[in-house]
């Protein structure tokens, strides 16, 4: 069965590049101009994988990201023509899985899409599960709970998640993590790490401004610490 793409871009020649690539790759692809009808079309549709742009007139890239993370950890590409940091680095805050700036090449965005549906897939055999203290990783169903409680995490910080349990006690750079999270050459920054640990550092520490698990090693990046069991 095909995977299903949705392209949110208002802009019609945009979305026709990127809908004809897409399509010629072998997905079936939907398209909107418009956030409010994006939503709609996501509720109804439920596709495999969103790529959103973050400059939509009306509601922006950004305000749709968050009301669909308040229903959906579907996988998430953000299109931005912004060059600054931020911009990016909000997008990730609110969820958004990989980002790619404008002008882009459509082969780099079917590539993006490729790789993080395979990540989003996983590898189904797979049936093992890490412990860590109180958390609890399911690497099958690439689900988090904490004392028994189910905490919502994107595909990218549970991948940043369970490559730091993985390696506990070690220090790990930027650049390590950011392999973990990409197997297609990311054109980011390394502050997109930094956007993905202060995530999960609000979702499973018990302070996050003095953290338990995921603690900084400066200058380089960070360490998980406890070993799984």
């Amino acid at each position: 069965m095909k995977k299903t793409i949705l392209v949110v871009d208002d802009e019609p020649k945009i979305t026709r590049l990127a809908q004809d690539y897409l399509e010629k790759s072998g997905f079936a692809v939907l398209t909107s101009g418009d956030g409010q009808q994006a939503l709609a079309i996501i509720r109804q549709e439920r596709p495999d994988l969103i790529v959103l742009d973050l400059m939509l007139t009306g509601l922006d890239g950004l305000d749709v990201c968050r009301a669909i993370r308040r229903e959906s950890d579907v996988p998430i590409i953000m299109l931005t023509a912004r060059a600054e940091e931020a911009d990016q680095l909000i997008g990730l805050e609110l969820g958004a899985d990989d980002y790619i700036t404008k002008p882009f090449s459509p082969r780099a965005l079917v590539a993006r899409v490729r790789a993080l549906l395979r990540r989003a897939q996983g590898n189904l055999l797979q049936e093992e599960t890490l412990k860590a203290g109180d958390l609890v990783l399911d690497l099958r169903r690439k689900q988090l709970s904490l004392k028994g409680k189910i905490i919502h995490l994107t595909r990218s910080e549970f991948l940043l998640l369970e490559t730091l349990v993985k390696h506990p006690g070690q220090p790990l750079s930027r650049e390590q993590l950011l392999e973990s999270l990409h197997d297609v050459v990311y054109d980011g920054v390394d502050r997109s790490v930094d956007s993905h640990i202060k995530n999960l550092r609000r979702k499973i520490e018990p302070d996050s401004t003095a953290p338990v698990y995921i603690q900084t090693v400066y200058g380089f990046g960070y360490k998980f610490q406890g070993d799984p069991s």
